[in-house]
């Protein structure tokens, strides 16, 4: 990454001063609201939009209450049901988007209604938004953030951020602009990565910036397709999932298929969290047919790994459930489904995944290990076809 110099000087002080609504008060929401609004309380405005009202009244009761890995916070901040409430504030220079995949396009619609000329949204749903809000609005008007901590709701008002992690902070086009570095200053509260000197311009550069978001974006969502929608079906933590094998083994098919159809696409998958090299951990062709072999041990070893790292986190797609609202996995699995199948890339475990997370959501099965153990039994047999049909 390249930067011209002086590019990030004014960023950090125009930041300072911006006017952030954020939609949503779950548990990434309300995680970062604290962080701006405890990063700049006397400089920044910060309201919040919910479509909770436990969640509103909590708040304008007791204040904002989040757990942090280094500290809690307890902050005062706006919190209002609907966007109305919001647009009494006058208008906003950026609206953050910490709502599900399924409900992007409608609160960037109604963000949009508070942002001045030149407010930006912030999308940090799973899957791809960025694709659907840039082909309705422009890319000038969309700066991506991929999350990657987690976070829960212990209560109404009350949030925790269950893992560490940053935000990464692009534009789909790739390049970088006074927008981008804008949002990058904002949210620098959330990541303590800080700053990088540029080895080319010996400029400041954001640490949390990428020039390849579609890359970051399609690393993650192979990563949710495993993560988020197998531990909806499994009704466990990401820990406790993991111990089985059977588990792991199904996180790889998944990925895999999903690494396949991005290669297929021509996009160069980032790292996450710089360490984790999904082109790497997806199976071979040998390693598909076969269930034990050193290469396999050294990737089950990872997901080993991953799930003792994250093993607190839980599913927000079974949250989603729970709640009875409508499941998001047509924006994960689904979005692999159907592009891969445009490409005429069979994708048996993610079509059988997206099955199995409707199911759920009708009262039809139960999320539990045996379910994750069902799913894994009957996708064998769909591999097993496909590969002596091959």
């Amino acid at each position: 990454m390249s930067l011209a110099p002086g590019s990030w000087t004014d960023a950090p002080a125009r930041a300072a001063q911006a006017r952030v609504v954020i939609f949503g008060c779950g548990g990434i929401g309300g995680c970062i609201a604290a962080r701006l609004v405890c990063s700049a309380p006397e400089g920044r405005n910060v309201v919040v939009v919910t479509q909770n009202v436990a969640i509103t009244a909590a708040v304008a009761r007791d204040g904002l209450r989040a757990r942090f890995p280094d500290s809690d916070a307890h902050v005062r901040v706006d919190v209002v049901t609907h966007p109305r409430g919001a647009a009494a504030r006058g208008l906003f220079d950026v609206a953050v988007l910490a709502v599900p995949p399924n409900r992007i396009e409608q609160a960037a619609e109604q963000a949009r209604a508070l942002l001045t000329p030149t407010g930006l949204l912030v999308p940090l749903a799973n899957g791809l938004p960025e694709e659907r809000l840039v082909q309705r609005y422009g890319d000038a008007a969309v700066v991506g953030a991929i999350v990657g901590f987690g976070a829960a709701v212990l209560a109404p008002g009350i949030v925790e951020q269950t893992s560490e992690g940053g935000l990464t902070i692009g534009r789909l086009g790739g390049g970088i602009d006074d927008g981008l570095l804008f949002v990058s200053a904002l949210l620098q509260a959330v990541d303590a990565r800080g700053i990088d000197i540029d080895v080319e311009s010996a400029a400041p550069a954001p640490a949390n910036v990428t020039t390849n978001l579609r890359g970051a974006r399609f690393a993650k969502l192979a990563i949710n397709c495993a993560i988020s929608s197998l531990g909806t079906i499994g009704g466990d933590t990401l820990g406790s999932l993991m111990r089985h094998r059977f588990g792991r083994r199904l996180c790889l098919e998944v990925m895999t298929e999903a690494v396949q159809t991005a290669t297929r696409l021509g996009v160069k998958l980032e790292k996450l969290a710089n360490t984790i090299d999904l082109e790497w951990l997806a199976l071979d062709d040998d390693e598909r047919l076969v269930s034990g072999s050193p290469s396999l041990l050294a990737k089950h070893t990872v997901l080993l790994a991953v799930g003792a790292k994250y093993r607190r986190l839980r599913s927000s797609m079974l949250a989603a459930i729970e709640r009875g609202r409508e499941p998001p996995v047509d924006y994960l699995n689904g979005e692999v489904v159907s592009r891969a199948t445009a490409l005429g890339i069979a994708t048996p475990v993610n079509s059988a995944v997206v099955d199995a997370v409707h199911a759920i959501a009708r009262g039809e099965r139960r999320p539990s290990v045996a379910s994750l153990r069902e799913l894994f039994d009957s996708t064998r047999v769909s591999l097993r076809e496909l590969r002596l049909s091959a």
